[in-house]
């Protein structure tokens, strides 16, 4: 008798290889990944994991060792990612917005000794010295095992890597997040309400980040079929979920924005859709709330980090009433608040925020200081992972998120929350797009400072602007300056990089 995903998905533990090679046995023809220009179905994918796996045994590359890839979101880099996992080695997808320094430095931390690269990626990265053999997406054919092979069988323990992250950054070297095929399998195996076996997920981020992860592993460990975007475009992806029949998204909240903003939205026949999310950037309760509105299908928002500890998820269909909020700790998972001593805070009370779950991360690669830094003990020895960011629960368990506990503002003594002076300027019919960062003040210790993209067709000047908004704020609150820009610089992932518009300012661009 043949075992099925839904019989491997009932254990305790097992592996994503084996569950896509349950999928090619019973519907090899049924649609797994496509992109611009290619789509493969589980049978096909199966095999072609199973060329890549025996090519990398035959190379050399030894089970648990990184292989790393650097390109934008294609059917030829899922393939490599899924069938390194398939050799019992570690998929170590890096980002291709990273300088090219930056990028060779991770590809030389992760220990990969073999890179793939698309063309595009490969130009960017001509001159420098690459510590892994390279293998062109484009040639991808030409490198794999013959059409027959079949790779030598390994056995995967729950601890073993199964893929590295590389957390952004704009200085340095990024930390390697190592995830294990036991915190992949709690993923995996609680998505059973999802509907991922019927779902159709169309994706718009890179496969280097943990928010495109969630949904593409799930959607492929249930037999569902997912559509890559190689780049975001806010038609494009309503040209496609149309053509496709999208059931399932994940997307950030500045491409929610940027969809919901074209002028044709509600022309597109989006009525397939059953189960849209979000994660990574905070998501304002005007945009959910237009989402709602104007888009059919569950709308939630997922809080958590890409290194584990603790996750929320907020159904905002089901609560409309709690929009400013994250939602709850999901279950299994424990949520706590900090004091700066390390204390739990009382109820009500703000704090740094703490989580625990099952599904955790081993550690930072090859850094454990600071995997020691981003460790939290409980009184009961309990091991926690620090989230970075500051909140409280309300009254109904429902996680109210304050800040970045990096970006908080200390003026005068006082602790400013950009968040707070952000949902103001946000109000101004003059602004499109606004943050907060906190510069060096002689006099406060530190000042809030203000960027905004000017809305189309406003009049209101930056003065004007500044005036009104800090009419509208408490006397610390006050922003001592505000400054226009074309656009906000953000992460492939749509966070705003508060350090370069700091960096910027610190080198006289905003006159």
């Amino acid at each position: 008798m043949t075992t099925t995903a839904a019989d491997l998905l009932d254990r305790d533990f097992g592996t994503l290889p084996d569950l896509i090679r349950a999928h090619a046995l019973r519907v090899p023809d049924k649609l797994a990944i496509a992109d611009d220009d290619r789509a493969i179905g589980y049978g096909d994918l199966d095999r072609l994991m199973d060329r890549i796996a025996a090519a990398l045994q035959r190379d050399g590359t030894a089970q648990r060792q990184a292989v790393a890839s650097v390109s934008y979101p294609s059917v030829a880099q899922a393939a490599v990612f899924l069938g390194t996992l398939r050799a019992g080695s570690v998929a170590a997808p890096i980002q291709p917005s990273a300088t090219p320094e930056q990028i060779a430095g991770m590809i030389a931390d992760s220990g990969a000794d073999l890179v793939f690269l698309d063309a595009a990626n490969a130009a960017a990265l001509a001159g420098q010295a690459i510590a892994a053999r390279v293998v062109m997406l484009e040639e991808l054919d030409a490198w794999l095992a013959p059409d027959d092979a079949a790779p030598t069988p390994v056995t995967i323990a729950p601890e073993d890597g199964f893929n590295i992250i590389y957390s952004s950054g704009t200085t340095g070297i990024p930390k390697g997040i190592v995830q294990s095929h036991a915190m992949r399998w709690q993923h995996l195996s609680r998505n059973a309400g999802a509907g991922f076996d019927r779902a159709v997920t169309l994706l718009a981020t890179p496969l280097y980040s943990n928010t495109t992860l969630v949904s593409f592993l799930p959607t492929l460990a249930w037999g569902g079929s997912v559509v890559l975007m190689k780049k975001f475009d806010a038609h494009r992806y309503l040209e496609l979920a149309q053509h496709y029949r999208a059931t399932h998204t994940m997307l950030v909240p500045v491409q929610y924005q940027r969809i919901m903003a074209l002028p044709d939205f509600d022309t597109f026949d989006l009525a397939s859709f059953r189960f849209k999310t979000c994660t990574s950037a905070p998501f304002k309760p005007e945009l959910k709330r237009d989402v709602l509105t104007r888009w059919p299908g569950l709308l939630v928002e997922y809080y958590g980090m890409t290194e584990g500890g603790g996750s929320c998820g907020l159904n905002a269909t089901e609560h409309p009433d709690k929009l400013h909020t994250v939602g709850r700790p999901m279950p299994g998972h424990d949520i706590r608040l900090i004091d700066d001593d390390g204390n739990e805070v009382p109820a009500g009370a703000t704090g740094e925020i703490v989580g625990r779950s099952p599904a955790m991360m081993n550690g930072y690669h090859g850094r454990e200081q600071a995997t020691a830094d981003a460790t939290w003990i409980s009184p009961q020895g309990e091991r926690f992972i620090r989230h970075g960011d500051v909140g409280r629960f309300d009254e109904d368990g429902f996680l109210i998120l304050m800040d970045r506990k990096k970006d908080m503002i200390i003026s005068g003594g006082f602790n400013i929350y950009p968040s707070d002076i952000e949902a103001v300027l946000a109000q101004h019919p003059a602004v499109a797009d606004g943050t907060v960062v906190g510069v060096p003040s002689e006099q406060w210790g530190e000042t809030p400072v203000g960027f905004y993209v000017p809305r189309a067709g406003a009049t209101a000047d930056a003065a004007t602007v500044l005036a009104e908004t800090n009419a509208k704020l408490g006397k610390t609150q006050r922003l001592s300056a505000l400054h226009p820009t074309d656009e906000l610089p953000r992460s492939a992932i749509g966070k705003v990089l508060k350090r370069e518009l700091r960096d910027r300012l610190a080198a006289g661009d905003f006159a």
